[in-house]
């Protein structure tokens, strides 16, 4: 199938019952061919310079940003009505977003090689950078804010039906929604034999690099005693959402049950309030629990709601990393990149993987202090130092990489 566009016929197209959107997942979901691309999306809170607890306003940041901001903050007016205005690329290809409570996101254009990727980041980060610093704010450095509560900024429909809908289940879901950070690493999928092996690799190498890129102990002027207060609040969330999806021998059929069990979290409607019923799942949609049909739109809005640990998205976009200061998002972005480099290294880092591969809550509450995730994790970073070569780094960052790792094993 196609990859669907938006505002075509296939996104109108009304879904009858779980074998079509079973068939429409399977076909945008999972990407399969020999890997070849690489990216990332960073995602940083953003303070005042001179007073870092002070509360941000959407003016201050869509000042700051000018033509770079993106229409949740600037909404573009477009030359004609049919016609969508694109947002402002950086220098290096990538985009500026933004989530709820002011986080500033890079998504960079995929690139054919990591090297590739870091010059285009560095030189997006270095524009981001300077837009803030002229208007006196900076970008944070660690996973979660560690100076404010929780402040939803942007109002839109689907924030709101989200805040309500966490706020429900206690406080997680607002501070995931305005005070985390993450790192994004993305990854073709692969080949179709080796499929399987790839996303239950990326998967099981969750509690390790968690732990071992942890770097969000303090949220909100307090010590929290997790290592990465991040994670905590992520699974903190609804499990149904954002639990890790199956590492089997099919992954595509474990995402497309695991997608038709998930609650709705928003419904889309015309009258500005999209709270879905309480309970209701995607399979309940489809089986005739609301007053309309779902189309394949919204069964891809549906999945937009869903953050598990790994998310397929044609690619496989790896969520389980704070977000690192500057451009050392490089470390950890190579160490996958180094792991999955050929079949027989991956094998070898799920083996070294195991022992702690189900460990998200110690990883996340402790860190390196875990044994059991430490030993798995010093396993792990010792087959990415031997197979860094073949990340598509030059000799200089390799260095650096090396280093940072030993860093990480040390402390």
């Amino acid at each position: 199938m196609a990859i669907v566009r938006p505002g075509t016929a296939e996104d109108r197209r009304v879904l009858l019952d779980e074998d079509q959107a079973a068939e429409h997942m399977s076909g945008i979901c999972f990407k399969t061919g020999p890997p070849s691309r690489i990216g990332v999306e960073l995602e940083f809170t953003t303070h005042h310079d001179d007073a870092p607890d002070r509360p941000l306003t959407v003016a201050a940041l869509r000042e700051a940003l000018g033509t770079y901001a993106p229409d949740s903050l600037a909404p573009r007016t477009p030359r004609h009505p049919a016609e969508p205005v694109p947002p402002r690329p950086l220098p290096g290809g990538g985009l500026v977003t933004i989530e709820p409570g002011g986080q500033l996101e890079i998504s960079s254009a995929p690139a054919a090689t990591l090297a590739d990727l870091h010059t285009a980041v560095n030189a997006d980060l270095a524009r981001l950078s300077g837009l803030l610093s002229g208007h006196g704010l900076r970008l944070g450095a660690t996973g979660i804010d560690p100076y404010r509560e929780p402040r939803r900024l942007l109002d839109s429909p689907r924030y709101a039906a989200m805040e309500r809908a966490f706020d429900r289940a206690g406080r997680h879901g607002r501070t995931m929604m305005c005070s985390t950070a993450g790192l994004q690493v993305c990854l073709d999928a692969g080949p179709a034999p080796r499929l399987a092996d790839r996303f239950a690799a990326v998967t099981e190498l969750g509690p390790v690099l968690l732990a071992t890129f942890a770097n969000s102990p303090r949220h909100a002027g307090r010590d929290t005693g997790w290592a990465s207060t991040r994670m905590q609040a992520w699974l903190g969330i609804d499990p149904a959402r954002t639990r890790p999806v199956g590492t089997g021998a099919d992954p595509v059929g474990a995402w497309i049950g695991y997608a038709m069990a998930a609650p709705l979290l928003c419904v889309r409607r015309d009258d500005g309030c999209w709270d879905p019923p309480p309970g209701v799942t995607f399979a309940d949609w489809l089986a005739g629990a609301l007053p309309r049909p779902p189309t394949a739109d919204d069964l891809d809005y549906h999945l937009s709601t869903l953050f598990p640990p790994v998310r397929p998205r044609g690619y496989l976009e790896v969520r389980y990393l704070d977000t690192q200061p500057g451009d050392e998002w490089l470390t950890p972005a190579a160490v996958l990149a180094a792991l999955l480099a050929d079949d027989a290294t991956t094998d070898a880092a799920r083996a070294a993987a195991a022992p702690a591969a189900d460990r998200w809550l110690p990883a996340a509450r402790a860190g390196l202090a875990d044994h059991t995730v430490r030993g798995a994790a010093r396993a792990v970073l010792d087959l990415a130092g031997r197979a860094l070569h073949r990340a598509g780094l030059p000799g200089h960052l390799q260095d650096r990489v090396h280093a940072a790792i030993e860093h990480r094993l040390l402390t």
